[in-house]
């Protein structure tokens, strides 16, 4: 298990550039299986689970060529379909949660889909129900093997129809669109999704031949074809990192530059960070966080803490609200974090509250946090990363406090950020991986 060693209280300086779109890329990546032409993507980032991903589609027979740094070709026209019945694939499935979107494509091309119980971040349930009742709409037959832990849907031929999303899972609606678009007839998915990365998604399959429309909206209309052609697929700059970026100048009093962000798919993000007082300042497609040496949070018109809570989009990602929260203990003022999604995600709190952060923990879905003002520094301690956006979090009050942080199972800040530590150095972090 890796660590990073971290001085902290740096001022940071520079620009950067976000990698890729993690959360994209595992859509992106599940499409290719829908089709048995070449299908090329630019922009994928370097991080363990998109990894992860490439290599079980490469062990399903997927082809898989670099064609450089951050560019694929992908071709399934050899997926050997027996594969999933081999312990390898429970092996290889169950080891991250974006592989429950190969499900979609399996069960539309091939009629039949399977998958462990996938692994991903330990931040409370995270169930499967909309993906499978999804399925089950479009004709399928579902079973699940409790001893073994494994989902199973078969169907001889999908038939569309209309459907009523008991959530707007981003996840559960592209694996439903990636069934859809070869199913016989019309299907109607309301309730559904529609974040920039299931826009992408549908607009790449919709260059496939697949027939969609209400695209950005949360009802897609999808009338099914026979077969889909391959293409090319730029991915959008990661949201996420970009946020992370932000609240990193802002906690470390630096001034940074963020490169060619895809602005106009952010969303909310900006306006959340203003609401805490960060200057984010738009240039074209770049986002300045100036240097401030304080940041006042803004209160509701009647006076009262503000609430920063999560919805789904166009609302506040739930990815960044530990961002939000690590930022909050250095602002003027006091805010109310409420993470709605997940009722583990606000754990780590305990170790920002062991650096000297003023935190009341009200339960497992809401927080308060009162604002230092920088007038007591965090201090460094030994911590531990339960998840990828609480260890990213951690990590930026690391780079603030005073003295060293020593940040343990730091693989789980890898699945996500890529090569985060060599990055943060050439901003002039301390930071070394142990």
């Amino acid at each position: 298990m890796g660590s990073f060693r971290i001085q902290g209280g740096r001022e940071l300086h520079g620009e950067l550039e976000p990698q890729g779109a993690k959360n994209e890329a595992l859509q992106i990546l599940c499409a290719v299986l829908l089709t048995d032409r070449p299908v090329t993507i630019n922009n994928v980032p370097d991080i363990i689970d998109v990894n992860k991903l490439i290599a079980l589609l490469e062990a399903m027979g997927v082809q898989v060529n670099k064609l450089g740094p951050s560019s694929y070709r992908f071709q399934a026209d050899q997926v050997d379909i027996e594969f999933f019945q081999r312990p390898e694939f429970k092996k290889l499935g169950g080891g991250l949660r974006g592989s429950v979107m190969i499900v979609g494509p399996l069960l539309a091309r091939y009629g039949r889909g399977y998958i462990p119980t996938p692994g991903g971040d330990k931040i409370g349930r995270r169930r499967l129900d909309t993906h499978f009742i999804g399925f089950q709409n479009l004709g399928a037959t579902f079973t699940y093997d409790p001893t073994e832990r494994f989902y199973k849907v078969e169907a001889k031929k999908l038939q569309g129809s209309y459907m009523l999303l008991d959530e707007p899972s981003v996840t559960g609606t592209a694996n439903i669109v990636m069934a859809a678009v070869l199913a016989e007839g019309r299907t109607t998915i309301y309730n559904a999704a529609c974040e920039p990365y299931l826009q992408q998604l549908c607009n790449m399959l919709v260059r496939m031949g697949a027939r969609i429309e209400g695209i950005g909206s949360n009802l897609l209309t999808i009338d099914g074809v026979d077969a889909l052609n391959g293409t090319e697929h730029t991915m959008l700059p990661d949201m996420i990192e970009i946020g992370s970026f932000i609240g990193m100048a802002a906690m470390t009093r630096s001034e940074l530059l963020i490169k060619n962000t895809g602005y106009d798919h952010l969303g909310m993000i900006p306006d959340v960070f203003r609401r805490l007082g960060i200057a984010v300042e738009r240039k074209g497609d770049d986002i300045r966080v100036p240097k401030q040496e304080s940041y006042n949070v803004r209160s509701f018109i009647d006076g009262s803490i503000p609430t920063i809570s999560d919805h789904p989009w166009p609302g506040f990602t739930p990815d960044l609200l530990s961002i939000v929260l690590v930022v909050a203990t250095q602002a003027k003022g006091s805010v109310l974090v409420h993470q709605k999604m997940f009722e583990s995600r606000l754990f780590f709190v305990d170790k920002l509250i062991d650096m000297g952060a003023q935190i009341i923990l009200c339960d497992p879905h809401r927080a308060t946090v009162i604002g230092q003002d920088f007038q007591q520094p965090l201090r460094g301690i030994s911590m531990t990363s339960p998840d990828i956006r609480a260890g990213v979090s951690l990590l930026i009050a690391a780079l603030s406090a005073e003295g060293e942080s020593t940040i343990h199972n730091i693989e789980q800040i890898d699945r996500g950020y890529q090569r985060i530590d060599a990055r943060l150095r050439a901003l002039g972090a301390s930071i070394e991986r142990v």
